[in-house]
């Protein structure tokens, strides 16, 4: 049996270790606020899909999404609060 095999080297290569940096780990610790709160969203949402939507669902899904704006908002002020501080000096 022959096997095939590429014979070219590969294009980039592949760093000793794969694991993130520490400001890749930082970068997602700022946003996670943000994802649990679009996945608490999403979750009300597809729970509703097979359903005739009541007034709990409609509230369920008017919080989630409150949340989520406001998860988004102090994800963004923080970010012009850091730009800002960071201008001064």
């Amino acid at each position: 049996m022959k096997f095939i095999v590429a014979r070219q080297t590969p294009v980039t290569s592949l760093p000793a270790d794969l694991e993130p940096t520490d400001a890749e780990l930082d970068a997602i610790e700022t946003e996670m606020p943000v994802v649990l709160a679009e996945v608490e969203l999403l979750d009300a949402l597809i729970a509703q899909l097979d359903r005739t939507p009541s007034e709990f669902d409609a509230r369920r899904i008017r919080r989630a999404r409150n949340r989520f704006l406001d998860a988004r908002r102090d994800l963004a002020n923080r970010a012009v609060n850091l730009a800002v501080s960071g201008d001064a000096a």
